[in-house]
């Protein structure tokens, strides 16, 4: 169990911690007592500390302190008004929360409650760490990329000078184009690529987009309807107005039938939200096809995949893998942490995968739920063998006629 400890002089805080059920408070009158009081005994315990604000610069001397002592601590800081400068300062020195000072019993509880329930991710250290579901990559795996990558860049040294030379002839702007993706773990990392767009692509990416196509999007005749389900009509009930302008999202029902949530600005059928919320989660994926803003050479270097040859730098540093689930964009990556899409990023990421060599007979036409899934199956498959197969059929198809 969680062991809550106070450290502050309120006397009327102290009572209302006495009445938190089922639990015992330690009641400490400075950060020295308090480190303490939460040094970890026979077993490996967590405690929440409730930092009762005073003067600023003993407070940060306080909480660094105990951040020093104790990695196994959840600070809750108590106080009614913070600017925006000191929010920044004890956020810095190590509060994980802040919570009024006149707070209910009610309300202490629940924080409790709620922080005891998701015990294996709110503290930062290794009792909770080592409970924390995360990939790691076997060690056959980890020295076979090693091996490769670096005989691949000691072999294909040549083809990456001609490539950085003819890039630089044709357009001004970088050699190598670096962009943030999400990988193994939801791990961020700078992913390598010969640049094979005009300079202000990105830029470019919402315009083009629309009238280029992205040819994982569902056709939007499809979802007319639904796309104009949304309501915006004003709400009778005071109930409701106060519901609107407080910012919060309910549930109410028309008559028997359906359920209606109540936003900011908005009322939405739940079943509308949940089929546009879908429709977004498909649509994660963006790929264009003929794309305008690529080059001359950007677009033979794409068709043999001469492009993703800096990525051999990526995989030898350990970003990625030679096979696995292709890294995603941020904006790809952040409409995939659902329940149904999360076993994609619990694997390896890699530099080709299942999907790319499933796929590229049918012209790269496929849906986001195809390749999510088969995403995950690789996940759950790989071995030695399947990666050797996934190589092969990568090497004997990687001239493409279609520029996928």
């Amino acid at each position: 169990m969680i062991g809550i400890i106070y450290l502050g002089k309120n006397p009327q805080t102290e009572e209302r911690l006495k009445y938190i059920p089922g639990r015992l408070v330690q009641l400490t009158k400075n950060y020295k007592e308090a480190a303490t009081a939460c040094a970890p005994h026979v077993r490996n315990e967590h405690f929440i500390v409730f930092f009762e604000k005073n003067v600023r610069n003993e407070d940060i001397t306080a909480i660094t302190y105990l951040r020093k002592k104790c990695t196994n601590i959840y600070i809750i800081l108590l106080t009614d008004q913070l600017s925006d400068e000191e929010r920044s300062l004890y956020q810095k020195c190590g509060i994980n929360d802040t919570l009024r000072l006149s707070a209910t019993v009610t309300e202490l509880n629940k924080k409790i409650q709620f922080i005891s329930d998701r015990e294996s991710i709110m503290f930062d250290d290794q009792v909770s760490k080592k409970h924390i579901l995360r990939f790691k990559i076997p060690l056959w795996k980890r020295l076979f990329d090693i091996v490769f990558s670096g005989l691949g860049i000691i072999v294909l040294s040549p083809i990456f000078i001609i490539t950085a030379i003819a890039i630089k002839l044709e357009s001004p702007g970088p050699v190598l184009f670096k962009s943030k993706r999400v990988g193994t773990n939801y791990t961020i990392f700078d992913f390598l690529k010969f640049r094979s767009m005009y300079t202000d692509a990105e830029k470019r990416l919402k315009e083009v987009s629309q009238t280029a196509g992205n040819q994982y999007a569902e056709k939007p005749e499809e979802h007319v309807e639904e796309k104009n389900a949304t309501i915006t009509a004003p709400l009778g009930d005071e109930a409701e107005l106060a519901m609107l302008s407080m910012g919060l999202e309910s549930d109410m029902m028309i008559g028997d039938e359906e359920v209606m949530l109540v936003g900011d600005d908005f009322i939405v059928a739940e079943s509308d939200y949940s089929k546009q919320k879908e429709e977004e989660i498909n649509n994660a994926f963006v790929k264009i096809e003929n794309d305008p803003r690529v080059t001359k050479v950007g677009r033979f270097i794409r068709k043999y995949s001469i492009d993703e040859l800096p990525q051999l730098f990526n995989i030898l540093k350990g970003d990625m893998s030679i096979v696995g689930n292709r890294p995603l964009p941020l904006y790809e990556a952040e409409k995939l942490t659902v329940d149904s899409s999360i076993d994609r990023f619990m694997a390896p990421a890699g530099l080709t995968g299942l999907w790319q060599v499933e796929e590229r007979g049918k012209g790269g036409m496929m849906s986001a739920e195809e390749r999510k899934q088969l995403d995950i199956t690789y996940g759950r498959t790989y071995n030695f063998i399947l990666d050797m197969k996934i190589i092969f059929r990568t090497l004997t198809a990687f001239i493409q006629k279609e520029n996928v």
